[in-house]
């Protein structure tokens, strides 16, 4: 491992060298301040350089999340023949122009840096040197404390070893523990940042699903492997988290996702500053829904109280009306007996019995009854 990541080695030293030289004019030279400015700086100095290849990595990501319902589809069609699927997924691909390892870009290049400083901090604690860094930094490096933890030592390290840099057990595991918390918290906002506001919900893929286990896998398993990270170490992947989150929330807010919560905030706050330029016709038709559900009248919500007595006057009303309706009732029927009585004009005589047909031709017998 030193003999592959030996000039990386000597780069993140000399750069921390460098750094550390700039704010020695600031502050003490064997301050904590001094050493854990340099490595802030070596993260945000990685992290600028890295900023191309997580443009790359937001595209990546929403062009996965947009090919999954096609990739699903091409698993299923061949779900028996692991071959054609493989040469079906590298053609969509092609014709996407999407690289499934980009997502993982920035990590895989970070990750070098991150090794090489941990060798580094490493051979610190040893007390040996390493890159560009001598006996007289390495002395220097040895006395560092960040709020009384030495950069070197980590939260499993022996009470022994800690006292021989001049501190006690206790603030090193108060502060280690502090860092390794604020790491998986800010991994988790990332990530929950990442998937409740930059995500196309009306698109429901098991990439989202993998998402949402990642938001909880990751933070766990920073804090699983954070009690063997050197102080150092805690400093430099908790500024990168940060790093990370800030990077992100700007992303979100410039460039979302389109289908997302922050893309539809987005497109309110240029509306709002009048940048956003419209359809005509969108935006009547907009006006046409707005003023119909203006106009549209609700029925009124009555109380217990109100609808008992509406019910009751509707009671009331119908048993008024029974008596009125039977009195019209026997008033027809004296009125149809007086005209059997009188006769009307078009029956067959005044005084004929009811039921007796009306004069004009008889219809034939049946021949069987005469």
């Amino acid at each position: 491992m030193d003999t592959i990541l030996g000039p990386l080695y000597y780069a993140v030293s000399w750069i921390i060298v460098q750094f550390h030289s700039l704010y020695s004019l600031v502050f003490d030279e064997n301050s904590g301040w001094a050493w854990g400015l340099s490595i802030v700086s070596l993260v945000v100095l990685i992290r600028i350089c890295l900023i191309p290849l997580f443009v790359k990595q937001i595209k990546a990501t929403r062009n996965m999340q947009a090919l999954q319902p096609k990739m699903k589809a091409i698993q299923e069609r061949y779900k028996s023949d692991k071959q054609r699927q493989s040469e079906e997924m590298m053609k969509l691909y092609k014709e996407t122009g999407t690289n499934p390892l980009s997502s993982c870009l920035p990590i895989l290049a970070q990750s070098p840096f991150f090794i090489s400083l941990y060798q580094v901090l490493n051979h610190i604690a040893q007390g040996k040197t390493v890159g560009v860094i001598n006996q007289e930094l390495l002395a220097s490096a040895r006395e560092a404390h960040i709020f009384g933890a030495p950069l070197s030592v980590t939260f499993l390290s022996s009470a022994e070893k800690v006292e021989s840099f001049g501190a006690t057990l206790l603030d090193v595991r108060v502060v280690t523990v502090v860092m390794i918390v604020l790491m998986s918290l800010s991994q988790f906002y990332t990530q929950r940042q990442l998937m409740t506001k930059n995500v196309d919900l009306s698109v429901k893929t098991p990439f989202m699903q993998q998402q949402k286990m990642l938001m909880y896998v990751f933070p766990i398993i920073f804090a699983v492997l954070g009690i063997n990270f050197p102080v150092g170490v805690l400093v430099y992947w908790l500024t990168t988290n940060v790093w990370t989150m800030g990077q992100q929330m700007f992303i979100i807010r410039r460039n979302p996702t389109p289908g997302s919560v922050a893309f539809k905030q987005r497109q309110e706050r240029l509306r709002a500053k009048g940048k956003l330029k419209e359809d005509p016709a969108e935006v009547e038709a907009k006006k046409a829904v707005e003023a119909a559900r203006a106009n549209r009248q609700q029925p009124k919500r009555q109380t217990k109280a109100k609808r008992q007595v509406a019910g009751t006057t509707a009671t009331a009303d119908s048993t008024e009306q029974k008596p009125s309706l039977e009195k019209k009732q026997g008033t027809d029927t004296e009125e149809a007996a007086k005209d059997v009585k009188g006769g009307k004009p078009g029956q067959a005589g005044g005084g004929s019995k009811s039921g007796q047909r009306k004069s004009g031709p008889q219809r034939p017998k049946h021949p069987s009854k005469k």
